[in-house]
């Protein structure tokens, strides 16, 4: 079983989606606070509509993105803040609930989590990876 990570920073939502396909992703996780983005084609309604349309299943599960200082932190390039502020916020309630959630899907389907970062170690996705990995057992699978 693999649980993969992708970024959207260099992709066209084309390219993106066949790398996932490709891959042979069944489920994204869209794991951004924010499903919202300048970039064409990734906001959330475009991506989860031609996502679908590829056959690959969308869930946005928004406490498991950044919160905002950590999101300032990453922008400033301070990587080790950042995870700091995300392994705090993963302590809440609704985030453990997200996790729970996100785990269940990987459990029963090929799944990807998707964030902005190209690099899956300079992002929270990894750290969300890890985690999912720690019950799984499941091998990860950076696109």
């Amino acid at each position: 079983m693999k649980l993969a990570t992708i970024g959207y920073e260099r992709a066209t939502q084309a390219d993106l989606i066949a790398r996932l396909k490709a891959a042979g992703v069944e489920v994204l996780i869209d794991v951004r606070a924010v499903a919202a983005s300048r970039r064409a084609g990734f906001s959330k309604t475009l991506l989860a509509a031609s996502l679908n349309e590829a056959g690959i299943g969308y869930v946005h599960l928004r406490q498991l993105g950044t919160p905002k200082p950590g999101r300032d932190a990453a922008r400033k390039g301070r990587v080790a803040e950042m995870h700091a502020i995300f392994n705090d916020h993963m302590a809440e309630p609704a985030a453990q609930l997200e996790l729970a959630k996100a785990t269940e899907f990987a459990r029963t389907k090929k799944t990807a989590l998707l964030c902005y970062e190209a690099e899956h170690a300079d992002c929270h996705r990894a750290i969300l990876a890890d985690r999912i990995r720690e019950t799984l057992g499941c091998e990860i699978e950076p696109l």
